[in-house]
């Protein structure tokens, strides 16, 4: 039997995207102890890596498809297939941020004032071409680790991933850039793209995936319609496309369905009641394709 061999986020993403993952249609089970996923498609090996050694590991054809930040594919400066995005992270469906920060008081203010100054980040390559980008000489180094804590004491600014800024406020930081935005990708092997068995699968699983995202945050709503309210209704029903509406055996009356913002259903619903609208029914989604 062929297997494709996929690597998933561990750590920060892990919880969403194996949630994205099940609402995709698959089930994967991660040990309480274990790296290694089990899927319910026997076609499909898993193993949880930490993300930032993702890219490198498909590259080298360890795994023909995986899940790692645009950040971390351009850290290793790897050459792989960038299949899709997919738009999510660890507390939302926005991309993080790469930001330069420095202490509160510091007189650093912009990119150039980094001049003969010490950064400290886990993004090494990527703060490099930065500030060659921006023709500062600076020294990088690499932290392992607890990097808010190193500005003001050991160096003079840091390179860190934030999704909210919360984490660098409380260590009274302040951003002077924002570097880059950086969403997970899937992103594939150049081998194993090129073998036509593994990226029909791979093409699959990026289209069910990017259906259950394009799902998140929106709800299913159906009613029941008099046709002489019909026109009121429909000026007021967002839609991705147009609502369906089918006859009823009662003739003076219709069905309406469609698929609206989550956030908008409860200010919608009160006012497609006052208009007629009848038997209002709002559903979730797992997919939308």
């Amino acid at each position: 039997m062929n297997k494709l061999k996929i690597a998933l986020p561990k750590g920060s993403l892990q919880e969403s995207t194996l949630t994205l993952f099940e609402h995709a249609g698959f089930q994967v089970y991660a040990g309480a102890r274990s790296y290694y996923l089990a899927t319910d498609d026997p076609e499909v090996e898993g193993v949880l890596l930490r993300a930032q050694e993702i890219p490198r590991y498909v590259e080298m054809g360890a795994f023909d498809v995986g899940i790692s930040g645009m950040d971390w594919i351009t850290e290793n400066r790897v050459k792989v297939v960038e299949v899709c995005d997919l738009v999510y992270s660890k507390q939302g469906f926005r991309p993080v941020k790469i930001v330069l920060a420095v202490p509160e008081g510091s007189g650093i203010r912009k990119v150039s004032d980094l001049e003969d100054k010490l950064i400290a980040t886990e993004l090494v390559n990527l703060t490099k071409d930065y500030l060659k980008k921006n023709r500062v000489d600076a020294r990088v180094e690499f932290s392992y680790g607890a990097t808010e804590i190193k500005a003001g004491k050991l160096v003079d600014a840091i390179v860190e991933i934030t999704e909210t800024g919360s984490t660098l406020f409380s260590h009274n930081l302040k951003i002077i850039d924002t570097i880059m935005e950086s969403a997970p990708k899937l992103i594939a092997n150049k081998k194993a793209w090129q073998d036509k068995w593994k990226r029909e699968k791979i093409e699959n699983i990026a289209l069910l995936l990017k259906g259950a995202l394009e799902a998140e945050g929106k709800v299913g709503i159906k009613m029941n319609v008099r046709v002489k309210n019909l026109d009121n209704i429909l000026k007021i029903l967002p839609a991705m496309k147009n609502p369906t509406v089918s006859p009823l055996t009662d003739k003076s009356w219709v069905a309406v369905e469609t698929i609206i913002d989550r956030k908008t259903a409860k200010t919608l619903i009160p006012q497609l009641k006052k208009l007629g609208a009848q038997g209002i029914v709002e559903y979730p989604l797992n997919k939308v394709i």
